[in-house]
């Protein structure tokens, strides 16, 4: 059943886009600091009510009620109002950080285990994912999940194991992961981002494109931008995760820009995709202020070249 669970979800893989590479920590839970190092609540109450200047208490509309677990309960506050939002369990942290939210409760063997989203916010990266659970006899513990630092793979629960299988960008080969109580966080394999077999130029629909990296499912743009870029593909596809739809030129050609997570300004990229002349175009800010551009921005048409002028706001 393992198995095939995890063959059905690296069927999946191929087909999901994202960013590379899965990392893991684990770690026992930080001990929280004692009631006694915590203002009372009756003071706090004073202090809000002597100063007009201090920060309002957050909305009852946005607090979690806590959740039973394990003989004890999950709790998830925010200590203060725009400020982190904290994960503990009984009074001990867990984790923190501007999103955190509660996922669910699944069964591995004969252990529960909490899983809880806990993110930055916002919409360039999602969040990771932090597993919790008590073994027999012994401490809550928790493993975190993430992937390049933005976000966790989907996970895929079985009666014995949860699997991660990562996001793949064109030109990317990862390990997809599974924890278990017992086994801790291992590999289970490597999957590699894989075209759409027999898509041709024809079939090439940029409508249909969420985000440019979707032409790359295309196995006749795939293999265009393999031969131009080489190892060069996932970072170049990593300079377009944040962006919207394409643009056209009058020649019919269609084109984006984007940028890496948490780097927008910084790390840009551009894409051109011609299916009528059956060619690409790649740039992306290189050093010294000169672009690195497959092919050289010299060869390119001018009606591309003036897209992508216009993007850089020149």
């Amino acid at each position: 059943m393992t198995r095939s669970l995890l063959a059905g979800a690296c069927a999946l893989a191929a087909i999901l886009l994202a960013v590379s590479g899965a990392t893991a920590q684990s770690q026992t839970a930080p001990q929280a600091p004692a009631p006694s190092d915590q203002p009372a609540a009756d003071q706090g109450a004073a202090d809000q009510g002597a100063s007009s200047t201090s920060d309002a208490a957050p909305a009852d509309e946005d607090k979690q009620a806590p959740i039973p677990f394990e003989g004890g309960q999950l709790t998830i506050t925010q200590p203060e109002q725009d400020g982190e939002k904290m994960l503990a369990y009984d009074g001990k942290q867990l984790a923190s950080n501007y999103d955190v939210s509660f996922d669910r409760i699944v069964k591995i063997g004969d252990v529960n285990v909490a899983l809880v989203d806990v993110g930055d916010g916002g919409n360039q990266c999602g969040p990771a994912k932090v597993i919790v659970w008590k073994p027999k006899d012994g401490e809550i513990r928790t493993t975190t999940v993430e992937q390049d630092e933005c976000g966790a793979p989907p996970a895929a629960v079985s009666d014995d194991a949860i699997y991660f299988v990562p996001f793949l960008l064109p030109g990317a080969t990862k390990p997809a992961l599974q924890w278990s109580p017992t086994e801790g966080l291992t590999t289970s394999g490597n999957l590699t981002y894989t075209p759409e077999p027999g898509t041709d130029w024809k079939d090439v629909d940029s409508s249909k494109y969420d985000n440019i990296i979707d032409a790359f499912h295309n196995e006749a743009v795939y293999k265009a931008a393999q031969a131009l870029l080489g190892d060069n593909m996932p970072d170049m596809a990593t300079s377009l995760l944040v962006g919207g739809g394409t643009e056209k030129t009058a020649s019919g050609a269609f084109y984006a820009t984007g940028c890496v997570p948490h780097d927008c300004g910084g790390n840009d990229g551009f894409m051109a995709v011609d299916p009528v002349k059956h060619k690409v175009y790649f740039a992306r800010r290189g050093q010294n202020g000169e672009p690195d551009a497959w092919p050289p921005v010299k060869d390119w048409p001018v009606d591309i070249k003036k897209a992508y002028d216009d993007a850089k706001g020149n």
